[in-house]
């Protein structure tokens, strides 16, 4: 007989056969090859010095991150988590309204209203990014329909020039985002007991003290899963503010794009990077605390 592994399972109290170690073993073996080591490579690169394009001296400096704590990357870092922010809350003021009407509605229409929410992710990003382009460009679909209403120029004495500007690269990242915050507060939602929200109108309290005292917390993790699936993609992001902007919005993502690519410092882009991963530590951590609180 072959004996058990020593793995205690903390729900049963039994321990974990050898069969569960080897359907664990591909996602461990992904996992390791995937994440950890190109993480630890990064890291053993950030402390290197940097010699010319894409060429590396094996010697140990502190020095790369120095320069990323410097008043330029400062206001970088500054100017991403300004945008993944604000991209992050209009995601929730936008996503917690859908989805709770979702949430609530009876199950063939929110099935229905699902797959409208889904739709999105069954085309390539970059498709989508490049209609948002066309659709916000001067002789896009915007401006087309607002000639076609005549608001162009009754209204209007101009075209609306919103491609290469903040808020094309604010439509955009808001756009892209969105149903990664409707999905898990739809998921919270879906969860709750309607017989607390009956005891709460019973005990005298008002819709919006219910929403306030009652729905607002129970569906805390989802709003906290939502934060953290909005604003750690959102802050690296760099295709949609290059194409977006024009190069006029450079975020952190952009940096270390053109650190490891056209500058070819790869040690000063590892230190960029890891410096993003710890930035994302930071938000999941706070995220997690502040819906351990709300529970």
């Amino acid at each position: 007989m072959t004996p058990n592994v020593s793995l205690q399972s903390s729900e049963t109290g039994r321990p974990a056969t050898r069969a569960a170690w080897l359907l664990f073993a591909p996602l461990g073996a992904w996992l390791v090859l995937f994440i950890v080591a190109p993480t630890f490579i990064l890291f053993v690169y950030s402390f290197f010095h940097g010699i010319g394009v894409r060429e590396v001296q094996a010697t140990f400096t502190p020095g790369n991150y120095a320069r990323v704590f410097g008043p330029a990357y400062l206001r970088i870092f500054g100017r991403s988590i300004l945008y993944a922010g604000a991209t992050t809350v209009l995601c929730a003021l936008i996503g917690y309204p859908v989805a709770y009407y979702i949430g609530r509605a009876d199950e063939r229409r929110r099935n229905r209203l699902l797959l409208l929410v889904m739709i999105p992710f069954w085309t390539s990003f970059l498709i989508r990014t490049f209609a948002w382009y066309t659709i916000l460009q001067r002789q896009g679909l915007l401006n087309g329909l607002l000639e076609a209403l005549h608001i162009i120029p009754t209204l209007l004495h101009a075209p609306i020039e919103l491609l290469y500007s903040p808020t094309a690269v604010m439509i955009t990242l808001v756009y892209t985002y969105l149903p990664f915050m409707i999905l898990p507060i739809y998921a919270s939602v879906e969860k709750l007991d309607n017989s607390l929200l009956e005891a709460a109108s019973d005990l005298g309290a008002g819709p919006m003290q219910t929403f306030r005292r009652v729905t607002l917390p129970l569906t805390g993790p989802g709003i906290a899963a939502g934060v953290i699936m909005v604003f750690v993609p959102a802050i690296a992001m760099f295709a949609v503010t290059n194409l977006m902007s024009g190069g006029k919005v450079r975020l952190i993502g952009d940096e270390i794009e053109k650190q490891f690519y056209s500058a070819g410092d790869l040690p000063f882009g590892s230190a960029l990077g890891m410096t993003l991963l710890a930035l994302f530590m930071l938000t999941f951590w706070l995220a997690t605390r502040s819906a351990a609180k709300g529970k």
